[in-house]
């Protein structure tokens, strides 16, 4: 099962490929998007309301068969721990299933400021999605500074391996150049948000008058967003 968390601030196409991608190559039969209930490296950020987040998620994934939105980070409440959440759903599985903790590059570059970072490769199997011209052995350095030196590329397995943590594999996607940050300046600025997030998005954005600057009104209501 994947597992891929994060803000989704709002949730955008970069997001949802991600995902797909990972789904197919890996053959999953299910990938839960974990919104963030607060995330504890982000506090300066004005997040809209879980709900909001929340909802748009389920617009965003509702004709996919293999997408879910997962509540759990409301759930246990409190500050959002990825090693809190991956138990957490680790324990809500009926039958033993593997768990793919899908990343981003930039996010695994900081993965070792996180709380309690290092049991994260005893819960799951690290997927990374490195962004074009990263070479994996930039990754492997990272792994063997921060983790443990004993990680080591498996060519046969084509992934990073472990005699005692979990393996770490590296899959390439399709690289899509959009952020949660640059779509709420856009919309701040009044300007068009179409094709970086999915349709149903756009009303909702309008509809709940998100991220915009306090007077400024959309310059054309039907398209801006």
């Amino acid at each position: 099962m994947g597992v891929l968390g994060g803000t989704f601030n709002p949730v955008h196409l970069g997001h949802l490929r991600l995902a797909e991608e990972a789904v197919e190559a890996l053959t999953l039969e299910r990938c839960l998007l974990v919104p963030a209930w607060i995330p504890p490296h982000k506090t300066e950020l004005k997040l809209a309301p879980y709900p909001s987040r929340y909802r748009m998620l389920e617009l965003a994934i509702a004709d996919h068969p293999r997408f879910r939105v997962s509540d759990v980070e409301r759930r246990l409440s409190g500050t959002s721990y990825t090693v809190t959440t991956l138990r957490q759903l680790a324990r809500e599985l009926e039958a033993p299933v593997e768990l793919y903790f899908l990343l981003g590059l930039d996010a695994f570059l900081e993965i070792h400021g996180w709380w309690h970072f290092r049991e994260l490769f005893e819960l799951a199997t690290l997927t990374i999605f490195p962004r074009p011209g990263c070479a994996r052995q930039a990754i492997g350095e990272h792994l063997t500074r921060y983790v443990s030196p004993r990680y080591l590329w498996n060519e046969e397995q084509d992934r990073f391996t472990h005699p005692d943590l979990r393996p770490v594999m590296v899959l390439r996607s399709t690289f899509l150049d959009i952020s949660s940050s640059a779509i709420r300046n856009l919309v701040a600025g009044g300007k068009s948000i179409r094709y970086l997030v999915p349709e149903p998005i756009l009303g909702y954005i309008e509809a709940a008058g998100l991220y915009r600057n306090p007077g400024n009104h959309l310059r054309n209501r039907k398209g801006a967003v």
